[in-house]
């Protein structure tokens, strides 16, 4: 198919017409691709030649769409975008006297750097019980709003740490803190936090919800659901969730998957009753794990390693 234009509405039609068209468009019945015939003035001298511009690639290069279109490679990653939950206390040497222990916080770096050069998308939420212990505070006397609110300022020290130890390691980072602190981090900001994430930056969600009253666990779980990540990875002392405490009781089992309904009935200790509540309503499965084993979180994060996972699965389908 041949079409002649002239005029100075000619220079605007190659403009249009010069650039390649997504595969497939440019195709007629015939499987061709459609030539346009354009006078255009070229040169000082003004001479006038004839230049073809093809709308879309040469039919050596274009395939039939959608039917002989590429077919896409399975992601072979478990999850593209999840929420790594870490306990104060996972960052604190066991026995020691220090709060932070600089070793650990930079091996739980060096795990995430691998995840993270591995495409995940990744955000944090720190505790802050290697610091202080709002229920416990206020089970001595104190007021349990202001208990609740020492323990944010608390992860708050627990988030630099980590952005820290991160940054050195040449991870871009960004803390975003639910109690304003412009000194020291920018305010949570749904969209903002997004956008970190698409860019391949680690987002580390401070100051639980900025609520009293709410865990950090519960903080996780929404920020999971605000952010539509994949999954939410609770990283503990222990290697999954078992029927009894595996440190008291030595014949301990532990359960491979387990279903929301299961842990609320049985009241099993993986997160409080309103994060699994809040994962169970948004459908984002929970994978519990030891963050303490060198390696567990890269196993994980790979879809491999020993963890339970909690999910909507059917009660017959538990184990």
């Amino acid at each position: 198919m041949k079409v002649l234009l002239s005029g100075r509405s000619v220079l605007w039609v190659a403009r249009i017409f010069c650039f390649p068209a997504p595969r497939g468009i440019a195709e007629n019945s015939q499987g061709k691709c459609a030539e346009f015939l354009v006078n255009r003035r070229l040169g000082k001298n003004g001479i006038w030649k004839k230049r073809i511009f093809r709308l879309g690639r040469s039919p050596r290069h274009v395939h039939s769409f959608p039917n002989h279109m590429p077919e896409k490679t399975k992601d072979p990653r478990p999850f593209k975008r999840a929420v790594l939950k870490l306990s104060g206390e996972a960052l604190r040497e066991p026995g020691s006297t220090d709060n932070i222990s600089p070793e650990i916080v930079q091996r739980i770096a060096s795990e995430i750097k691998e995840a993270v050069d591995g495409g995940l998308q990744l955000a944090i939420v720190v505790g802050g019980g290697n610091f202080w212990r709002g229920a416990a505070a206020s089970a001595r006397g104190m007021d349990r709003a202001t208990a609740d609110y020492v323990g944010m300022l608390a992860t708050v020290m627990n988030a630099i740490a980590v952005q820290n130890a991160l940054e050195r390691m040449g991870i871009e980072t960004r803390v975003q803190s639910a109690i304003p602190m412009a000194s020291v981090c920018e305010p949570y900001i749904r969209r903002r936090a997004e956008r970190h994430m698409q860019k391949g930056r680690i987002v580390i969600f401070a100051a639980g919800t900025g609520n009293p009253y709410f865990t950090t666990d519960t903080a996780a779980a929404l920020r999971a659901a605000e952010m539509n990540c994949d999954a939410l990875l609770k990283g503990t002392s222990v290697d999954g969730v078992y029927d009894a405490d595996p440190k008291k009781v030595p014949t301990a089992k532990r359960y491979e998957h387990l279903s929301f309904d299961r842990v609320l009935a049985d009241n099993l200790k993986v997160m409080d009753a309103a994060a699994v509540a809040l994962c169970r309503e948004n459908d984002i499965p929970i994978v519990v794990f030891n963050i303490r084993g060198e390696g567990n979180l890269a196993s994980v994060l790979r879809g491999e390693g020993t963890s339970t996972i909690v999910n909507n699965l059917k009660a017959e389908t538990e184990n």
